[in-house]
């Protein structure tokens, strides 16, 4: 039996109540929502609407029309950054950054001529509100901040960080792909003017799931149009919400998974959640921190991490030791540069990668002690 601890591409297992979810949707009224009359299309449109009802519940957002469903964090992303910036805006970002947010700034920084910023950090990627301070100019127009690393965990201050944009004018855009489902997210108490998210990692709901939460008063231009169901006598992009960043048919079995996630953290409880992930990522660093050859370049902090322990063994490289690790032991782990190569600069590990073991709230303690005796293990026979 494999012990998964990747967690942090995506989650597994699923809870039950998401695969029973999907497959009574699919068996008996999977219909196009918002697209007919007849009662099939209705049940799938309430369907679509509750979770979007429940997502807004989870991140305190008032009113849930100002959530649109994407296929990932990374659409989601891409239509905040495009949707909102404009030739000779700023923008202002950390180093600890996904290739979700890094690439579709450097698309838009060689295509519209927008500067761009990168707060400097700590020696685990942590940044602070007196970095982005001094990094705002008088045509910032954006700040974006991971809420935590994919690479390391780290955890970011990002309602600081939107206090300042809020005092400032500037618009705050938050990618909780490693904090939803581990850290409690309320998008009003940290300033969100927009948020992206993935379902199927810390939700616990199926891949080809996300969302963007856009603020009231925000003016976003969508990168796709087409059919919405709704004004369709209009040949223009209806400006509602969620409308206007939702063309075509949704993946109303995946949002069905993902309301049944939704459902499955609140029972469970967020905090609970994180104070369980952060007993398994502690055991890790009190068994192995003092290892020789081994270097660990996670916190093992409870406010520090959501749930990652990121190391390298001297000598062997990050992707031996995650296929080892695959081969001898059966633990499923993610070597290599993990899509964020400025996190790797600052982490000092561009050349090396790392490997990473990303727990979740499925993981038992017996799953961690075995992934601890290999890690062990390979460090001794490496010599």
């Amino acid at each position: 039996m494999m012990i998964y601890l990747d967690n942090a591409a995506t989650s597994f297992p699923k809870p039950e109540t998401v695969i029973a979810g999907m497959q009574d949707c699919m068996y008996r009224y999977c219909a196009n929502p918002g697209r007919g009359g007849h009662s099939m299309s209705l049940e799938s449109g309430r369907a679509v609407f509750e979770a979007r009802e429940a997502l807004s519940c989870l991140f305190n957002i008032s009113d849930p029309t100002r959530l649109c469903f994407t296929k990932n964090a990374t659409e989601a992303l891409n239509i905040a950054i495009k949707g909102v910036l404009n030739e000779g805006d700023h923008v202002i970002t950390t180093s600890m950054e996904h290739n979700s947010v890094l690439r579709p700034l450097k698309t838009v920084q060689r295509d519209m001529g927008i500067e761009l910023s990168f707060m400097s950090s700590n020696e685990y990627g942590e940044t602070f509100p007196d970095t982005l301070l001094k990094n705002i100019k008088p045509n910032t127009r954006l700040i974006i901040s991971t809420i935590s690393s994919n690479v390391n965990g780290i955890v970011m201050p990002v309602r600081e960080f939107g206090k300042i944009a809020r005092e400032k004018g500037i618009l705050f855009l938050v990618d909780a792909a490693q904090g939803a489902g581990t850290l409690e997210i309320d998008v009003e108490e940290m300033y969100m003017d927009m948020m992206a998210f993935p379902g199927h990692k810390g939700l616990l709901g199926p891949q080809g799931t996300g969302g963007l939460y856009v603020r009231e008063g925000i003016s976003i231009r969508p990168i796709m149009q087409g059919g919405t169901g709704s004004s369709s006598e209009y040949v223009y992009q209806p400006n509602m919400m969620p409308d206007l960043l939702e063309s075509g048919t949704l993946n109303t079995p995946g949002i069905i998974g993902l309301k049944h996630g939704i459902g499955f953290i609140c029972s469970f409880g967020i905090q609970n959640i994180k104070v369980y992930k952060h007993l398994l990522v502690k055991k890790m660093h009190e068994e192995l921190e003092e290892c020789s050859g081994l270097k660990i370049y996670s916190r093992s902090d409870i406010d520090k991490n959501t749930g990652i322990f990121a190391f390298n063994i001297e000598g062997i490289d990050s992707s031996e030791v995650s296929y080892i690790l695959d081969k001898e032991y059966g633990v499923a782990s993610r070597a290599g540069l993990h899509c964020a190569p400025m996190a790797h600069e600052t982490l000092g590990t561009v050349k090396s990668g790392l490997v990473r073991l990303s727990t979740g709230c499925f993981n038992t303690v017996d799953d961690i002690e075995k992934a601890i005796y290999a890690v062990k293990e390979i460090l001794n026979n490496r010599r």
